[in-house]
Formats: C-alpha cells, sequence, structure tokens
C-alpha cells in the first residue's frame, strides 16, 4: 500500500512516515519504479506498535530499541537476555503509563474546580 492509505490507517501524517523512513526506523518493504514509498501489513504493524509508543513519551532511539527486540525474538524467541530487555521496556512502559493516569486525574480534578468557579 501507498503512503497515503497507511498514513490514514495508522493516523500518522506523511511527514511522520516519511521521517521514519529517513531515519531507519520503519522503512517501507519496496518502492516503485518512480521512487513512491509501499508498505505492507507487516510495516504498518510495525508503525502501529511505535504510534502506540508516543503517548507513553518514548523516543526514537527507545523505539527503535523495541523494534530490534521484537525482530530479534521473532528469530529466537526464548533467548533470554532478549526477554529481559523486553520485560524492562514493558516495566517502564507500565510505569509511564501510571503517569499519564495520575495527570489524567489531576486534570479531571482541575475542570472539575473551573466548573465551580
Amino acid at each position: 500500500m501507498r503512503i497515503g492509505e497507511v498514513a490514514e490507517r495508522t493516523e500518522l501524517s506523511f511527514r511522520t512516515l516519511r521521517h521514519y523512513d529517513e531515519i531507519g526506523l520503519v522503512p517501507p518493504s519496496a518502492r516503485t519504479d518512480g521512487g513512491f514509498r509501499l508498505y505492507t501489513e507487516h510495516d504498518v504493524a510495525r508503525i502501529l506498535l511505535i504510534r502506540r509508543m508516543k503517548p507513553l513519551g518514548f523516543t526514537l532511539d527507545e523505539m527503535r530499541e523495541l523494534l530490534e527486540v521484537v525482530d530479534a525474538l521473532a528469530s529466537h524467541p526464548d533467548d533470554s537476555e532478549l526477554r529481559g530487555r523486553l520485560a524492562s521496556i514493558q516495566q517502564e512502559a507500565s510505569e509511564r503509563r501510571e503517569r499519564l493516569t495520575r495527570q489524567v486525574a489531576m486534570a479531571d480534578e482541575f475542570l472539575g474546580l473551573l466548573a465551580r468557579i
């Protein structure tokens, strides 16, 4: 599929998808003879995975690390070092989610205060 369809499915901009390609985070699987990016379902799954990391504040390098771990686990599913790295990323994601939950609670409290003024 072309970048427009990927942008629509992932709710990311063309600019973001091009940037991910340029930095090697999620390059398209192929290009047309005219140079247009072509993505597969696997590419879209990878993009959706990193898109879900964005609200938690993960950096591009952290996203890259996760993709590297996921790719390596596909070939070596029983590798304990890789499993440990994945567990570490999962723990960090959990902690970041908890922080977001607290922030949303504070935002709700603030909105309640404003409504009473």
